[in-house]
């Protein structure tokens, strides 16, 4: 079944929605929260959240791209799950993609904080874009996505040690960028 249809089942509030969501893109949210928690039970609890979420979103949110929308949602419920998670036991995919950019960006809670991390996710869009296609989807894959660097030098034909430091240089590019458009010192 095409989003569209997809769509109008949740707007028709009719429980198909899920069904339909889950057969076409439940292999997806679960291989993303897996890749980011790293346990089975962990994801399929993440993967029915997110349905759920989506149930009680739409509407009245409609999204343009359902994939993007529901792997949002799958990668925040993920990211949560960690953070409960963590307090407990460390998770090491995880722990290890948000140790690799805590140099680069801020971290607070306040409402002014939210509105720069909303600032800084449209400069990282931008700085994304001005990427060769190899970069940007490198970094994605590791950091959006949290492939691990051995997957993608599999993937690349690459040694893991050329990929750390092709990462390390696109880490170090963000940072410079973000210093030159803030004046500040991350």
């Amino acid at each position: 079944m095409r989003d569209e249809a997809i769509l109008d089942l949740y707007f028709a509030r009719d429980e198909r929605a899920i069904d339909e969501t889950r057969l076409r893109y439940g292999a997806y949210c679960g291989a993303l929260a897996m890749r980011l928690l790293d346990s089975r039970e962990d994801a399929e609890e993440c993967v029915q959240d997110t349905y759920l979420a989506a149930w009680n979103r739409i509407p009245p949110d409609r999204p343009q791209v359902l994939r993007v929308f529901l792997g949002r949602i799958t990668r925040n419920l993920a990211i949560s799950k960690y953070r409960r998670e963590r307090a407990a036991k460390r998770f090491a995919p995880l722990e290890q993609q948000l140790d690799e950019l805590a140099d680069c960006l801020p971290s607070g809670d306040s409402v002014e904080v939210q509105m720069e991390i909303r600032e800084l996710g449209r400069f990282i869009s931008r700085w994304l874009d001005s990427l060769p296609e190899g970069d940007r989807n490198l970094f994605i894959r590791r950091y959006w996505y949290g492939v691990s660097v051995e997957e993608l030098a599999g993937e690349t034909g690459a040694r893991a040690n050329t990929v750390s430091q092709r990462l390390r240089r696109l880490r170090l590019s963000l940072r410079d960028k973000l210093e030159e458009e803030t004046g500040d010192a991350w």
